[in-house]
């Protein structure tokens, strides 16, 4: 069957994807969504912090603060409640890795273990495997 390409107007955009591409409905830039909380808690100089709900652009900074404050030393991060997790949060997870190089532990989920997995950081030190004891 030939295609008639005569009423094809070149200026036209092109659309490659006519749904969506993401189940997210927004990406809120200006500050951390209503899906997100960082606990922190600090004893003998580690903090361990408690992550829920989405890690992304917006709130990646804020696990970031919450894992550095009070004069911690090292740090375990529990991701355990962690639903989401982009590349703004895996750089987060680097930095942190950067500042602790002795003293840093992360407790991933299951979407956390998932990204870290296909992003190559599956067997970083400081990644737990299994379920912490």
């Amino acid at each position: 069957m030939a295609v008639d390409h005569s009423s094809v107007d070149p200026y036209r955009p092109i659309v490659a994807a006519p749904g969506r591409l993401c189940n997210r409905v927004s990406v809120d830039q200006d500050g951390a969504g209503t899906d997100f909380s960082a606990s922190s808690s600090v004893a003998d100089d580690r903090a361990t912090v408690v992550v829920r709900g989405e890690v992304d652009m917006s709130t990646a900074d804020a696990m970031y603060r919450a894992a550095t404050g009070d004069g911690a030393r090292s740090a375990t991060l529990d991701l355990r409640g962690v639903t989401f997790f982009d590349s703004a949060a895996i750089h987060a997870l680097i930095r942190l890795a950067e500042r602790f190089p002795d003293g840093f532990e992360v407790i991933p989920s299951a979407p956390v273990r998932r990204v870290l997995d296909i992003s190559g950081l599956s067997s970083q030190p400081w990644l737990v495997q299994g379920e912490p004891g």
